[in-house]
């Protein structure tokens, strides 16, 4: 026969594996189970069957011809011009003087592709008494830094200052227009 030993042993695994199987059915209770409720969405607001629409009048034609002559004003007596109705002339529209479009120069120095290096140009080149710039003024990423020096209205004043660009910076200027909406 086996030992007292072995059959408590015996036993107490079985009470251990009882209570491991049955005795959380035991606790847990009567089980819910939960969902989430969903409101569905409709995909097209109802609409009312019976919508009214407002039919637009076509429009009236009237044939009205416009006088041959231009209409001019004609003012003789101001006790006359009270009671006469006013005739105004037309004035013709000016176009822009051609001049205007076209009469900025720059000096591009370089194009760098660190904006520390053209602000330090910049500076070293407002010390010296140039009237200098960094285009664009605020930089994207990706975007090149143009120095200038300029604008100005004389061409020959700034091919002149050309040469003395070059000893101040050991940079080779190139003169370009300046289009003030688009540096």
């Amino acid at each position: 026969m086996a030992s007292k030993f072995q059959s408590r042993l015996v036993g107490t695994i079985i009470l251990v594996a009882i209570g491991v199987i049955f005795l959380p059915d035991l606790f847990d209770g009567k089980k819910q189970h939960y969902q989430e409720q969903f409101a569905s969405i409709p995909l097209q607001p109802e609409m009312e069957a019976a919508v009214e629409y407002e039919t637009i009048p076509e429009p009236e034609f009237a044939e009205i011809e416009l006088p041959p002559d231009p209409v001019t004003v004609v003012i003789e007596d101001e006790s006359a011009a009270a009671d006469a109705p006013l005739q105004v002339a037309p004035q013709p529209v000016q176009p822009p003087k051609a001049g205007n479009q076209e009469s900025g120069w720059v000096v591009q120095l370089g194009v760098f592709r660190q904006f520390d290096n053209a602000h330090q140009l910049v500076a070293t080149l407002r010390d010296a008494g140039y009237q200098a710039h960094v285009f664009p003024k605020k930089p994207k990423p990706g975007d090149l830094a143009r120095v200038v020096v300029g604008p100005d209205l004389s061409k020959d004043k700034l091919s002149t200052q050309i040469k003395e660009l070059e000893k101040l910076t050991g940079l080779k200027g190139q003169l370009l227009r300046f289009n003030p909406l688009n540096p």
